[in-house]
């Protein structure tokens, strides 16, 4: 979910500095979230996961939690850090054949898009279009 957002965010402003991390990184991005961003024409291929700790003495404007995990155990961030949590369902808990798998991470890749683009529409000068 984070990967698909920070995909998201770098097509909509090549100047946002973008960075996503979790509390629990794969050890590497999702295929499935690959594929999907495909899909639509963003390639996440090069992105990886990282851990949150790493970022903890980053000034950042904005955290985005997207899931109930990382609002719980997301640390402390130093600055003027505005915290925004849009809890997603996860994806890669989906069990079933292939084409159900990449449906639901469809869905989750248009919720996140949505819900990033209906914020950034009341709360930014970024054009996400």
């Amino acid at each position: 979910r984070s990967q698909i957002a920070e995909g998201f965010l770098r097509s909509f402003d090549d100047k946002l500095e973008v960075v996503s991390a979790g509390t629990k990184p794969a050890s590497k991005v999702n295929q499935n979230s690959v594929k999907v961003m495909n899909e639509v024409d963003i390639d996440i291929s090069s992105q990886y996961p990282k851990d949150v700790d790493q970022f903890t003495d980053h000034d950042f404007d904005y955290v985005v939690t997207v899931c109930d995990n990382a609002k719980e155990s997301c640390p402390a961030f130093v600055g003027e850090t505005e915290h925004l949590h849009w809890p997603f369902e996860d994806p890669a808990q989906c069990v079933g054949d292939e084409p159900t798998v990449l449906n639901e991470f469809r869905r989750i890749r248009d919720e996140i898009r949505q819900k990033i683009a209906e914020y950034l529409q009341d709360n930014s000068p970024i054009s996400v279009e």
